[in-house]
């Protein structure tokens, strides 16, 4: 069915999209920073999936391993798809006296990073007359939440421009822009879930779903 390109590939949404891509019969690059967890989630999806699973290990905030991931997508022996730009973090500071280190690897990860793995897969998708990119914003995107709603209402932003840009040329452009989804996010970044009610959560497997139909 193809190969799809997943980063932040080994939690949270991004294990949920690898997991249902494979289920559908594609082939997956997975992209993450961390070489342990990366080599389980590809072991294993590898033997219940039976699909070809390649790993690529790189922190997004380091423009070079950004650049790999990027060489990757544009390489026309093994065309990549779908492109799954799914890596993020929550800070868990505010902006004022917070880690001004932390907050550009934030926006290097959630809108350098999709910016330029977003050109490196249009141009290539373009092409060949197909394709598509998948960009994980989120609700927040419409607040004035700090910077970490700003990266997304900069995702979202662009993503719409993108897909308009795209019109006619077989490849398509989508922003998913979830509410309080449960996965490992909240609690790493130091947040407590028990704030809001249960009802307002939504199941990764739901969201992530419904995003690659759409």
């Amino acid at each position: 069915m193809g190969t799809a390109l997943v980063t932040g590939a080994t939690s949270g949404l991004g294990l949920e999209f690898a997991w249902q891509l494979a289920q559908a019969r594609h082939d997956l690059v997975l992209v993450a920073r961390t070489p342990e967890r990366l080599r389980k989630v590809a072991e294993e999806v590898r033997q219940f999936a039976g699909v070809q699973v390649e790993t690529l290990q790189a922190d997004l905030s380091e423009r070079d391993e950004l650049e790999r991931v990027a060489e990757r997508l544009r390489d026309k022996s093994k065309p990549v798809g779908l492109l799954v730009n799914n890596a993020g973090f929550g800070l868990g500071q505010r902006f004022v006296g917070g880690d001004l280190a932390r907050e550009e690897d934030a926006l290097n990860v959630m809108v350098r990073a999709v910016m330029v793995a977003s050109h490196a897969a249009a141009g290539a998708m373009v092409e060949r007359g197909r394709g598509a990119i998948l960009n994980v914003s989120s609700m927040t995107a419409h607040t004035a939440m700090g910077t970490y709603a700003a990266h997304k209402a900069w995702v979202r932003s662009f993503t719409e421009g993108l897909a308009s840009e795209l019109a006619g040329t077989g490849v398509t452009a989508t922003v998913l822009n979830p509410g309080l989804t449960r996965t490992e996010f909240h609690d790493r970044a130091g947040m407590d879930e028990s704030q809001w009610p249960d009802a307002v959560w939504l199941d990764a497997a739901d969201v992530a779903r419904e995003a690659l139909a759409a």
